[in-house]
């Protein structure tokens, strides 16, 4: 892989996450081979898989794994980093808590996941955001999600019309 496109999406990523409050990494050297694996998914799939999971080439069904994937939040709740260690809290980059492994939410968050609910009267439907929770009403999810800059293929409907 080119050390440049490696480069250019280290920038980019990094300067996503500070924007958006959250922190990359900081061993450059191992955040740039996650970053390296998230171009390899790119090419290979089209899109920008977790590099540290299997996926399957379908889109749709991989959403949940995009990078950020939609565990990045509650893992760096629960564990100070996500899945991957591409993302950390403020205690790791710190070096006051140590990256360490953690286990995988996506088959257990796709097995619990619950219908779609449905609220009379209201005008329109409630759409958010995968990633980050992000809620809106409109008739269609934003092409960009505000907070975390997830595309609109990250939005799922959260209650109906």
């Amino acid at each position: 892989m080119e050390k440049e496109k490696i480069e250019n999406l280290f920038e980019k990523l990094n300067k996503d996450a500070i924007s958006s409050g959250y922190i990359l990494n900081p061993d450059e050297s191992f955040t740039k081979r996650l970053i390296e694996g998230l171009l390899v998914n790119h090419q290979r799939y089209g899109y920008q898989a977790c590099p540290c999971r299997l996926a399957s080439g379908d889109k749709e069904k991989d959403l949940d794994i995009i990078c950020p994937c939609d565990y990045r939040d509650p893992d760096l709740d629960d564990y100070g980093t996500c899945y991957c260690a591409l993302y950390v809290d403020e205690d790791v980059r710190s070096g006051k808590k140590k990256v360490k492994a953690i286990p995988d939410r996506r088959y257990e968050a796709r097995e619990s996941r619950s219908s779609v609910k449905t609220v009379p009267g209201l005008g329109y439907p409630v759409w958010r955001c995968r990633v980050c929770g992000y809620l809106c009403a409109r008739d269609n999810p934003p092409a960009v999600c505000p907070v975390c800059k997830a595309k609109k293929d990250r939005f799922e409907v959260f209650i109906e019309k």
